[in-house]
């Protein structure tokens, strides 16, 4: 799997008949300017020779399968200060043929424990691996009208996760929404999601009991504020028109937060 890109310091491209081929099979990723998919190219070749993916139950990691992930894992933190600097809490990337059963184990309010089996596509761990299904990278490729992308919910996971538990607020540059302090960064972007979460949430509780319209994110989003956020990062990087149109207040601050405006040089 790309053994040259560990052998080396020095990063030589990304073999051309490989790049195309991602960029063929997910239209998402080559649907942007070219100065973008240059900065993609490199920062892929970063991510690739940076982390070390694991496949499980026999599973084959190939040029193809590390390639896919690493260019679709990038594409968030693409114009974020930092770069990849945002992922380096963890390394490893653990890849499943398909969806995986996972045992889960709570405590609600009375302190009751509850156990349950999940089945789930992906999963990102605070300050550990990120788990994919290789079947659901794939499924991205004919998915961005559904805004559905594994890879791009589980990284936007990690981000979410920079300042701690996932809470649907990633750490917010200074002066985010011209606000002097963290605190009101944080209040400005709150004030955007948690309405557009809860109306979200309305909307998903009112089709599956009522059979009203459905709306157009997966309903997965209506779990919790973090796992929205989540949903949304999916959308508004693989279908950007439908986004905006459902959600322009937090297409705005998306915006904001992913595309930072960046200094004209003087002419």
């Amino acid at each position: 799997m790309f053994k040259w890109l560990r052998r080396l310091r020095a990063l030589p491209p990304i073999p051309d008949a490989a790049w195309q081929a991602v960029l063929t099979r997910y239209a998402f990723l080559a649907d942007r300017p070219a100065a973008d998919l240059q900065r993609l190219r490199a920062l892929t070749a970063e991510f690739l020779r940076d982390k070390e993916f694991h496949g499980a139950r026999n599973f084959s990691i190939t040029n193809e399968v590390a390639l896919a992930i690493a260019a679709q894992a990038v594409l968030p933190v693409l114009h974020l200060k930092g770069g990849l600097a945002w992922y380096d809490d963890f390394v490893g990337i653990v890849v499943h043929r398909s969806e995986v059963v996972a045992r889960r184990k709570v405590v609600d309010d009375a302190q009751v424990v509850h156990e349950y089996n999940e089945v789930v596509a992906g999963e990102a761990m605070d300050r550990g691996p990120v788990m994919l299904s290789w079947d659901d990278v794939l499924a991205s490729s004919i998915t961005s009208d559904r805004g559905y992308n594994v890879v791009i919910h589980e990284f936007a996971h990690k981000i979410d996760m920079r300042n701690g538990d996932a809470n649907g607020c990633p750490p917010l540059p200074a002066g985010f929404a011209g606000k002097r302090s963290a605190r009101e960064a944080r209040a400005a972007w709150m004030a955007v999601m948690k309405p557009a979460y809860e109306d979200f949430r309305e909307k998903t509780i009112l089709a599956e009991r009522f059979g009203a319209e459905p709306p157009w994110l997966d309903a997965y989003g209506a779990t919790s504020i973090s796992e929205f956020f989540a949903v949304a990062c999916e959308a508004y990087f693989v279908n950007r028109p439908n986004f905006s149109r459902n959600f322009p207040e937090v297409l705005a601050i998306f915006d904001e937060f992913f595309l930072p405006k960046r200094p004209q040089p003087h002419a």
